[in-house]
């Protein structure tokens, strides 16, 4: 690829990024008459139209969509190892930048951020606490603690963090109204509160103890949210059954707020994961990180550690 391409699929990649022309040119550093003339040129050496214009919006056609998918890790890959240059690799230095549920900061992850800015105070750490789902290509940090079941395909996954034992609850309450659940198929029949990724299309799991092995069991939503908080919250109200990690409810419990049902049928659920997209151009303030995850504690429960 001739050198004027190069600079043209990154002038694209970077306008399809950022969905403008002016914002593309702030970021380049360029004029942003410069910037449209490159896409126009782009745009008639390959002969076809990449993007749809109007006054108020720039949009990718569908054909600049795919190109744009394409060309996106490449030039994110890029701009790692120029980024990381700059940085100087052979330093721990720069930015660190993950994504986390907020559960796993009191679980055990602020702790460990903790010893991490302490080990390397030359590196800044940026910390967003998220229980969505992050896509490691677009938004640009460099990795992802994760429950399984929201992992990237095509990456590296490392397991982190203790077991999770996870416990079902109700208050007293609701039992008194709605019966208490003597096995896991009963669950079907009562008011469920449910932690959704994101929107009530996509439900948490309720993992049983079935009498063949693990059975999923979902009750009758009645309140779905994606704030573990909440949860606790409409359940102390007599709202129904939360099937939540047993820490959060710790003190509930044990105040008599709230009652664990089904004990004993209830498998913990697997350690959360860091999440990252390749061992290529891995900024050395990330490997750090990893470094630093593997090591256990004699007092923690950290599990076995293993790269995947």
């Amino acid at each position: 690829m001739k050198r004027n391409q190069l600079s043209d699929v990154t002038i694209f990649v970077e306008v399809a990024r950022m969905s403008g022309f002016r914002a593309a040119a702030e970021n380049l550093k360029l004029q942003a008459a410069s910037v449209s003339e490159a896409i126009q040129r782009f745009e008639d050496r390959l002969g076809v139209r990449l993007f749809e214009r109007s006054t108020r919006s720039v949009t990718l056609t569908p054909i600049g969509a795919q190109l744009y998918k394409r060309s996106l890790p490449a030039i994110t890959d890029l701009e790692a190892a120029i980024r990381d240059l700059q940085e100087q690799r052979d330093t721990v230095s720069g930015t660190l930048r993950l994504s986390a549920p907020y559960s796993a900061g009191t679980f055990f992850l602020d702790d460990l951020i903790a010893r991490f800015a302490t080990k390397f105070p030359e590196v800044k750490v940026e910390l967003i606490y998220d229980d969505r789902k992050v896509d490691l290509i677009t938004s640009q940090i460099d990795a992802a603690i994760r429950a399984n079941t929201l992992l990237e395909a095509d990456t590296y996954a490392l397991p982190i963090g203790p077991n999770l034992k996870m416990a079902l609850v109700a208050s007293q309450a609701y039992l008194d109204r709605a019966g208490i659940p003597q096995k896991p198929e009963d669950v079907i029949m009562h008011d469920g509160l449910c932690f959704a990724f994101g929107s009530g299309d996509r439900l948490a799991p309720w993992i049983f103890d079935g009498t063949a092995g693990p059975v999923a069991v979902l009750p009758k939503p009645r309140m779905m949210v994606n704030d573990l908080r909440s949860l606790v919250t409409y359940a102390n109200q007599g709202l129904g059954l939360a099937y939540v990690y047993a820490e959060v409810v710790a003190t509930q419990l044990a105040e008599g707020e709230l009652v664990e049902v089904l004990q004993g049928q209830v498998p913990s659920m697997p350690r959360y994961s860091l999440n990252y997209r390749s061992k290529k151009h891995m900024p050395q303030r990330l490997r750090a990180f990893i470094d630093l995850a593997k090591q256990r504690p004699s007092c923690d429960i950290y599990g076995r550690d293993e790269e995947k």
